[in-house]
């Protein structure tokens, strides 16, 4: 799905997304297709289920924006320390 397809579906949300099809372009990513997860009212709850759902799936895509943004930009940045497992 566009961004355009879920902004006029899920008006004034805040929506957890999975990219289907991305590319980078000057360390900025190109979401170009997208699977709309879950919708939520407020940004805790959004923060929360990506949080949720990353800790089950960490190789998965998975962004939260809020719908009345007219377009959507990625910046990639690279990690480059020591992780902590709990």
């Amino acid at each position: 799905m566009k961004w355009g397809e879920i902004t006029n579906l899920h008006p004034g949300r805040f929506v957890l997304v999975e990219a289907i099809k991305a590319s980078s372009i000057n360390r900025v990513r190109q979401l170009e297709n997208m699977a709309v997860i879950q919708d939520y009212t407020n940004p805790q709850e959004a923060w929360s289920g990506y949080k949720e759902l990353h800790k089950l799936h960490p190789t998965r895509e998975l962004y939260v924006f809020h719908t009345s943004r007219s377009d959507i930009e990625v910046v990639e940045e690279f990690f480059s320390g020591v992780r902590q497992r709990t």
